[in-house]
């Protein structure tokens, strides 16, 4: 038997970060056991779907390694409507299903509770379809269903406590726990790897296997990914969109690890390991069940990282959208032909060692790009004290008297300055340090002077001396 295994997310809003750690665990199985992933689209809610976020889903399963040409589809769920609508008829043709025209109201009465499931009113009435009339499927009086899952053992649910649910609405159209059985039945599935979240409908989807004679796949429910306070990642609440994280220039390969990390470990006392390292020792088996805390901080340290690991080189074209206003990344605030690459490359190695996101590159060097450095007023107030004017000034007259501008030369001097007057070399580079680069903390200062050169350097410090005026 040839495993397959599909992702199924709905193009309803950004990609989440746990549907891409669902995405990744079925993708690593699937490669395991030489099986096939398969992609489906489940776009019948026609309210919400949009082509865009159909696109985003591709391009950020193309971002974390899942790339287009390497599994099967995309299928679409709409497309397969005549089977889901086929597989609703047969299940009442063999009595499996009945009809029904109850509203809400009507079971309220029936009942008295808004809280009570379906009572089963029309189980036996014989109704026959008509307008307006829902199929109910038929669940068994006894018995209990018994879901063997890979993750959490044997899950055990009574039958006598799952209503008679709805499998087609009024209008006739199948409702989601159907299409989602059909679609799994008509593509092969054997493994459904998905959250936990859809654990409380695997009894009934189940029951739909069994009932439609194919034997269900086997069930694999992941933790939930929960933030800080144990709640579970919400759109509307928490930093989930994977495309933001994108954007904000985490590195595919940091995100992978990290995400990997959302209810499993790999072997030994580390995290950070090789892709290849998590797809030869994943399993499903031994995947947590309890909730997976999504820590940012930790993902922000992580990415950290993986940029400090990647060769220079590399680094620099990894910056190259923060630094060319590319994609969907917003543009610098220098022009383009201010940017010197040459420049940039020489602070590279400097910046490398001090961000965690890339998207830190632009305030760590704007200033070698931009015609007047951006003062940080906050920064100007910290650090212009008594005495800033005169040690700019003496700082001036000795850079304008150096015969070699380079960063020993630039700091020695500096020193000297500020022993004339008491002063360590981290209080006499401050006023320095906010009058050329405009903020209190950045690269290394005089490698930095040294890049910037002596004309640009010696006009911001006089540029910062009249304001002090």
């Amino acid at each position: 038997m040839t495993v397959r295994v599909r992702f199924a997310p709905s193009p309803t809003g950004m990609f989440h970060v746990g549907g891409a750690r669902s995405a990744l665990q079925n993708w690593i199985y699937a490669k395991q056991q030489g099986g096939v992933f398969v992609l489906r689209v489940e776009d019948t809610d026609a309210a919400r779907n949009k082509p865009e976020w159909t696109e985003g889903i591709l391009s950020a399963l193309d971002w974390i390694g899942i790339s287009r040409g390497s599994y099967e589809g995309p299928y679409f769920q709409s497309q397969n409507a005549g089977e889901h609508r086929a597989a609703a008829a047969r299940l009442y043709e063999s009595g499996r299903a009945y009809y029904c025209d109850c509203t809400r109201e009507d079971v309220q009465a029936r009942t008295g509770s808004q809280h009570q499931g379906y009572d089963g009113y029309h189980r036996d009435l014989g109704l026959g379809p008509g307008e307006g009339r829902a199929l109910r499927f038929r669940t068994p009086d006894e018995g209990a269903t018994v879901v063997v899952d890979l993750i959490r053992g044997e899950p055990t649910f009574e039958n006598r406590l799952i209503e008679d649910f709805v499998i087609a609405r009024g209008d006739g159209s199948p409702v989601f726990l159907l299409a989602n059985v059909v679609d799994d039945m008509t593509m092969g599935i054997t493994h459904v790897i998905r959250a936990e979240e859809h654990l409380p409908n695997t009894p009934k989807q189940q029951l739909l296997w069994d009932a439609l004679g194919v034997k269900p796949p086997v069930w694999a429910h992941v933790p939930v990914v929960v933030n800080e306070k144990r709640q579970k990642l919400s759109k509307r609440r928490d930093k989930v969109a994977l495309e933001a994280y994108r954007d904000e220039g985490y590195l595919a390969g940091a995100m992978r690890n990290y995400l990997m990390l959302l209810g499993w470990a790999p072997s030994g006392d580390r995290e950070i390991v090789p892709w290849s390292v998590i797809e030869d020792e994943f399993r499903l088996e031994e995947v947590n069940p309890s909730p997976a805390f999504f820590d940012e901080k930790k993902l922000r340290a992580f990415n950290g990282e993986y940029i400090r690991a990647l060769p220079v080189a590399e680094f620099i074209d990894a910056c190259q959208p923060w630094l060319t206003g590319t994609g969907t990344i917003a543009p610098p605030p220098w022009q383009p032909e201010e940017f010197d690459a040459d420049a940039f490359a020489a602070v590279a190695p400097l910046a490398q060692t001090r961000i965690a996101v890339l998207s830190e590159i632009v305030p760590n060097v704007d200033f070698l790009f931009l015609a007047a450095s951006t003062i940080d007023e906050a920064a100007w107030t910290k650090t212009m004290k008594d005495g800033s004017a005169d040690l700019l000034d003496a700082a001036v007259a000795a850079f304008e008297a150096l015969e070699s501008w380079d960063a020993e030369s630039l700091k020695s001097t500096l020193e000297a300055v500020g022993a004339e007057r008491g002063l360590k070399l981290g209080k006499t580079q401050a006023p320095v340090r906010v009058a050329v680069t405009g903020r209190t903390i950045g690269l290394p200062l005089f490698e930095s002077l040294e890049v910037l050169g002596r004309e640009r350097t010696l006009t911001r410090m006089r540029a910062a001396r009249l304001r002090l005026v």
